[in-house]
């Protein structure tokens, strides 16, 4: 399916989305509607992007998580070795003590999306 070439603003992505007709943003997208919504450039848009990414990655690696209040938080967590069954030999397996990644979205990103609980 052809994505409209237009530009992805609150009124519109609200709209598509009720009507079940919205599709996923690619980054080029995301960096129209940011540089729409803050009144600049699209590579500067894209700037903006790359850069809180980058910040977002060390200092989770440095400090164990990063925050971007209303939206959520990226959290570095570590799982301990525990024992598994291999589900086609039924053998009791090994699994290792590992770090894991995750993104545990913010109260207000839930009650914006799904709305307020009652």
């Amino acid at each position: 399916m052809p994505r409209p070439n237009q530009v992805i603003t609150m009124a519109t992505a609200t709209t598509a989305a009720a009507s079940q007709s919205f599709f996923k943003m690619t980054k080029a997208e995301l960096q129209s509607a940011l540089a729409a919504a803050a009144q600049t450039d699209k590579k500067t848009a894209g700037v903006f992007l790359d850069t809180l990414s980058d910040i977002a990655y060390k200092a989770t690696k440095k400090n164990g998580e990063f925050v971007v209040p209303g939206f959520g938080k990226l959290v570095k967590q570590k799982r301990k070795a525990r024992i598994g069954i291999n589900p086609k030999t039924q053998q009791k397996i090994k699994i290792p003590a590992k770090t894991v990644l995750k993104f545990r979205v913010a109260k207000a990103a839930k009650d914006a999306v799904l709305g307020v609980k009652k």
